[in-house]
């Protein structure tokens, strides 16, 4: 097997591969914890959606050791909960793949399972991972310390992507980049930033320099944008595809606003399925190649994107 900087070309092309066999633009999930929510699990917890490891496995996706830690489970436990993460989702994807692969002339990818990496923000539960403020104690090497170990059990767990999610400020981008090399990972990753204005990132630093030191890792194979209002979409991946070669994956949210010290969702505008159906085709032809939903969005969301992609390929 060829190797290309430490990593298998094999492991590193199987993002791309799924993007090429998708006509270019393949569809990524909807909100999670939306959905958890609607079959009766309660997520207004600092763990959020990955409460339900605890609770209601059988109901799941982001995780911190910390935050098990912080509930009074024991290291082994916390780990053990993180790589069930991946488990379940790999019964899941093969369950489905299984029955698909009997149908004659279905049209169907294998679908990839990532790993999530949320931000220490998201472990706050603050709503920190919306402004990029974390405090002039908060350090690189404290990010690294911060996420080193649950990257550690993620990989070990083997899932075949590792997705940094909702990154609010150039420093914790860093550290996941910086990680990456030190721990000598080998699956292809990607990472996506939060905005709140549509231009910059959440701590006012520009994507441009965010993006830069990104393009320096070929460890990361795509960035791009998550958990954001929809309508900031297509100037944000104009603004990407000036600055890297990589690939391109959105995600945002339906356009309502959580509010991280009140924990609940405000009154806002917001985008419907038809939107996100209307929208994802524009959003591919300026350049994603990789596009889903989520928080708010659901599998109806993620239907009707793929359709429409799959009509328009």
């Amino acid at each position: 097997m060829g190797r290309e900087n430490g990593i298998d070309h094999e492991k590193k092309n199987v993002l791309n591969n799924l993007m090429e066999n998708a006509g270019g633009c393949a569809v990524v999930d909807g909100g999670f914890a939306t959905q958890l929510e609607k079959h009766g699990a309660s997520i207004n917890d600092p763990l959020w959606s990955a409460l339900c490891l605890i609770k209601n496995p059988d109901l799941i996706k982001r995780a911190t050791i910390p935050g098990f830690l912080s509930r009074g489970l024991s290291m082994e436990e916390a780990e053990s909960l993180l790589k069930k993460s991946v488990k379940i989702a790999f019964e899941a994807r093969d369950e489905f793949w299984a029955s698909v692969k009997k149908r004659s002339g279905h049209n169907y990818n294998r679908a990839l399972v990532a790993g999530s990496i949320g931000s220490y923000g998201a472990y706050l539960a603050d709503g920190s991972e919306y402004s990029g403020n974390y405090g002039v104690n908060v350090s690189l090497e404290k990010l690294k310390d911060f996420h080193r170990r649950r990257l550690q059990v993620l990989v070990e767990a083997g899932p075949d992507l590792l997705a940094f999610e909702t990154i609010p400020n150039k420093l914790e981008a860093q550290a996941c980049v910086e990680l990456l090399d030190e721990e000598k990972v080998e699956i292809s990753s990607w990472i996506c930033f939060s905005s709140v204005d549509g231009e910059t990132a959440p701590s006012g630093e520009t994507f441009e320099e965010c993006i830069n030191l990104i393009n320096k890792s070929d460890k990361v194979c795509a960035v791009g944008i998550n958990c954001a209002p929809p309508h900031f979409v297509v100037s944000l991946i104009q603004r990407f595809k000036e600055s890297t070669d990589k690939a391109i994956v959105v995600y945002p949210n339906s356009g309502e606003i959580w509010d991280g010290i009140a924990k609940k969702w405000l009154p806002s505008k917001c985008f419907d399925d038809e939107n996100f159906e209307l929208f994802a085709t524009l959003w591919r032809d300026v350049g994603a190649n990789l596009i889903g939903g989520c928080c708010r969005t659901t599998p109806s969301t993620i239907q009707l994107i793929s359709q429409v992609l799959k009509d328009g390929s």
